[in-house]
């Protein structure tokens, strides 16, 4: 008969040991939560801009809305193994710089099979950013606590493919679509330096290889 594994003291997490973090640990993956998801909409009120910018046409558009979703069914499935390997705070934070920079470089994009390429870049950023926020959670609060601090991180999850549209056509209409990227800029980098700051960096205690054939 196997002994049940003993919870781990309250001691050991973060949000305990500081209750500041109860709020701000949330706020930190709220933002990735919502970027990853706004941008998964936020381009389709966009397209005939940019295909008439990128000299393409609507239909083909679809493939920078596709390409990016792709890249988030494939990379996701990894993210674990990459947290418990380098720790999460490492790998959420480098997600979180590689989601802006490819923000920066779809807004830049001068022809459309480049905007496809760095749609990929943003997916794979915006892939590790979801699982590794759960994860980073889950190490941060006791389970008492833990639905609660789920619950802040979620609600912008559920709000940003409601509002993608509608935000992206305002700032179509009223800007450039380039601006559908650029806004991530700011809350890429506040994101970073809260992360940097308020999320410790842990990491599995054993290691395991990585599945390449899973993968």
């Amino acid at each position: 008969m196997s002994v049940p594994e003993e919870p781990a003291p309250e001691d050991d997490f973060a949000t305990r040991r500081d209750p500041r973090l109860c709020i701000l640990i949330p706020m930190v993956v709220a933002v990735a939560f919502l970027m990853e998801q706004l941008d998964s909409t936020i381009i389709t009120t966009a397209i005939p801009d940019m295909a008439a910018s990128l000299h393409a046409t609507p239909v083909q558009m679809n493939l920078a809305v596709t390409t990016y979703v792709l890249a988030l069914a494939i990379f996701i499935p990894v993210s674990g193994w990459f947290a418990d390997r380098f720790g999460a705070r490492r790998i959420f934070v480098a997600a979180l710089a590689v989601f802006t920079l490819g923000s920066v470089a779809c807004g830049t994009a001068q022809t459309f099979p480049m905007l496809v390429a760095t749609r990929a870049i943003q997916g794979l950023g915006g892939a590790m950013m979801t699982p590794v926020g759960r994860l980073i959670l889950l190490r941060s609060f006791p389970r008492r606590d833990l639905v609660k601090a789920m619950t802040y991180t979620t609600l912008p999850a559920i709000l940003g493919p409601v509002a993608g549209p509608l935000l992206g056509g305002v700032i179509t209409t009223y800007a450039s679509w380039r601006w559908i990227f650029f806004v991530n800029i700011p809350f890429g980098l506040i994101g970073i330096l809260l992360a940097l700051r308020f999320v410790e960096d842990t990491r599995a205690d054993a290691r395991t290889p990585f599945d390449v054939p899973g993968f």
